[in-house]
């Protein structure tokens, strides 16, 4: 499937491009803290704040990416040993018991949020907001859930459908 609206085009994308942003900051600082560290004995106080910054972004955003690129892991032996009708209701089950998990997490995620935003918590040594680390939380739930969503759609309402041993996606 192939989106026509760039700007559409562009905001789905968006959990692409965090995460790879998160994904080349945390190797790059973890890299160099390794070097000032080990090598030059001098090492940066607040790589860890920095670090779990970005392997929550990383996280969350890249999550989203997963659902939209079929990436996340599934053993489905004995359901591809089913007949057809027997193989979508699994998947619809499947599509909401996903989707509960989804959407208690991102409840409880933006409670975080809200929680952290009334205290007004900053990270020790960067000043940074909690809640602008955290709010991939919810962020991320609905971007998987949305992505969860428009796969799984296109999954049952189309024929044909490819789906392992190939790298494309539905953008």
């Amino acid at each position: 499937m192939e989106i026509k609206n760039k700007v559409l085009k562009y905001l789905l994308d968006m959990d692409y491009f965090i995460a790879g942003i998160s994904l080349i900051m945390l190797i790059g600082t973890t890299f160099m803290g390794v070097l000032m560290r080990y090598f030059f004995n001098n090492p940066y106080t607040w790589l860890e704040e920095f670090q779990l910054w970005c392997f929550v972004w990383l996280v969350f955003f890249g999550s989203g990416a997963a659902f939209r690129s079929g990436s996340h892991v599934s053993i489905d032996v004995v359901v591809d040993l089913m007949p057809p009708i027997a193989r979508k209701i699994v998947g619809v089950f499947g599509y909401i018991v996903v989707m509960f998990i989804l959407a208690y997490i991102m409840f409880h995620g933006s409670n975080l949020v809200k929680q952290l935003l009334d205290t007004g918590r900053y990270t020790n040594i960067l000043k940074v907001p909690y809640p602008v680390i955290y709010s991939a939380l919810p962020i991320g739930c609905v971007l998987m859930m949305i992505n969860h969503t428009i796969v799984t759609a296109l999954l049952f309402f189309t024929e044909k459908v490819e789906t392992e041993g190939t790298e494309e996606e539905w953008i």
